[in-house]
């Protein structure tokens, strides 16, 4: 599904990103963390195509990326505010990303209602620009957004971030209950280790933009992770 070989990212003669070969089944989980600075938006933004390695190149379901559009009608993605229009409301937003999959507005409103828990009836139905709503709602619309179309590939950068504990909780458990019910890749960055391995049944761990540990999830990752990042 996901083939990252080789990729090679330099900025002002340092070298932010340096990832072997990496292989992503359908179907898998993958959490990325590491400390600030570790690389993992940098890699997420070449996967993405956002940004262009120096050397290396991304495959999705054989696709390369560079220069190619196809793998994006079932790839998506969330990684910062940047992303959303912030001079639409959330309806109107939503509306707009459904447009781009060929959603009717039923289609769309049926989507989002696995999201209600999370909005907390503070996201949908308010005439509110996106640019005046906190940071944890504007999180919770780009999460919401990145589910539209029902895409293969979904990559969320620190999605539990600004969100309350309660969100946290009801989104660990949207993600998990999605991935069950439908054939879907993740690519998921986090600093909250907890959540990452309840969601993730594998853990890649980058450091100075390097693959330090690659792990399978089990019983005791959380605590093989903790001491990791206790003792660094």
């Amino acid at each position: 599904m996901i083939k990252i070989q080789g990729v090679r990212k330099q900025y002002k003669g340092n070298l932010v990103l340096n990832l072997p070969t990496i292989k992503i089944e359908t179907g898998s989980t993958v959490g990325i963390v590491g400390n600030n600075g570790a690389g993992k938006t940098t890699m997420f933004r070449v996967i993405l195509d956002l940004i262009m390695p120096n050397d290396g190149e991304v495959l999705l379901k054989d696709i390369p990326v560079k220069g190619k559009d196809e793998w994006k009608s079932f790839t998506s993605s969330f990684l910062d505010e940047g992303f959303l229009i912030s001079f639409l409301t959330p309806d109107e937003y939503f509306a707009f990303v459904g447009g781009l999959h060929k959603m009717s507005p039923a289609d769309i409103g049926l989507a989002l209602q696995r999201f209600e828990g999370i909005f907390n009836d503070e996201v949908r139905g308010k005439e509110k620009y996106i640019r005046d709503l906190s940071k944890g709602n504007q999180k919770k619309i780009g999460i919401a957004s990145a589910f539209l179309g029902n895409p293969e590939i979904i990559i969320l950068d620190e999605p539990f971030a600004n969100l309350d504990p309660s969100t946290q909780i009801k989104l660990k458990r949207l993600l998990i209950e999605y991935r069950n019910d439908h054939s879907v890749t993740y690519l998921i960055s986090s600093h909250d280790l907890t959540h990452i391995t309840e969601v993730c049944d594998r853990i890649i761990v980058l450091e100075k933009g390097e693959v330090i540990k690659d792990l399978h999830t089990s019983p005791s990752t959380l605590t093989e992770l903790q001491e990791y990042f206790n003792n660094g």
